[in-house]
């Protein structure tokens, strides 16, 4: 048993390291974590032609990352993005500002956007929660 500790120690200090990187969404913790809803309305996604740009907080757009763009929601905020339509959701991270288009809400990257069947249509109505960080 202590060998197995020995060994897996360094495994959970170098997951813990790489995890304040860039914060590991899990599903099953998110349904545990106290969440604020915060508003609704439409959503819609990037294309994957902006790959590679900056965001505006200063990382470059990685469209399967679960991600997104908010006008106001700090960088680093985790949202529960919920489908009024089907009831999919998921949790992204906030990485950028936007939507600049009138009466949306949210952009998600292309990966939010399948979780939650966002991808074939374009845009949905959506409940966004924001989750507690504590």
């Amino acid at each position: 048993m202590r060998a197995f500790s020995a060994m897996l120690l360094p495994l959970l200090l170098t997951a813990s390291a790489a995890a304040q990187e860039v914060p590991i969404v899990d599903e099953a913790l998110a349904e545990i974590v106290p969440a604020t809803e915060i508003d609704g309305g439409v959503a819609s996604y990037y294309g994957n032609e902006l790959a590679g740009n900056r965001t505006a907080s200063g990382e470059r757009f990685d469209p399967g990352q679960l991600t997104a763009a908010h006008r106001t929601l700090p960088f680093g905020s985790m949202v529960r993005v919920t489908n009024v339509a089907t009831g999919d959701s998921v949790v992204v991270r906030i990485n950028d500002r936007g939507p600049f288009a009138h009466g949306r809400v949210i952009d998600v990257s292309h990966a939010a956007a399948r979780e939650i069947g966002l991808h074939r249509s374009g845009t949905a109505r959506v409940k966004l929660a924001l989750l507690a960080d504590d």
